[in-house]
């Protein structure tokens, strides 16, 4: 499913226009961004939490060459799925 597809599942359930639908997604989608940029956590109950993680510096290999690389440290996000949406994908 794709954006498009998705915001039409959004305005056939809840009853509105397209329009109505993709300015929520957006909506959402941004809230959570912004939430997650500034280090906080999302938590919807029994769907998921998105979080914030770091990643620790580690040791790679090229797989082409075998040479050691080093892979820098990052800051990722993460999505635990609830036990609601764990449950429904069974």
């Amino acid at each position: 499913m794709n954006k498009s597809e998705l915001v039409d599942s959004m305005a056939t359930a809840a009853g509105i226009s397209k329009a109505a639908a993709e300015k929520s997604l957006t909506g959402f989608l941004d809230a959570v961004t912004n939430a997650l940029a500034g280090g906080d956590k999302v938590t919807l109950v029994g769907f998921g939490t998105f979080s914030v993680t770091n990643r620790a510096a580690r040791q790679g290999r090229n797989p082409q060459t075998g040479k050691a690389i080093k892979i820098p440290a990052r800051t990722v996000a993460r999505f635990k799925p609830g036990s609601k949406l764990a449950d429904a994908v069974k």
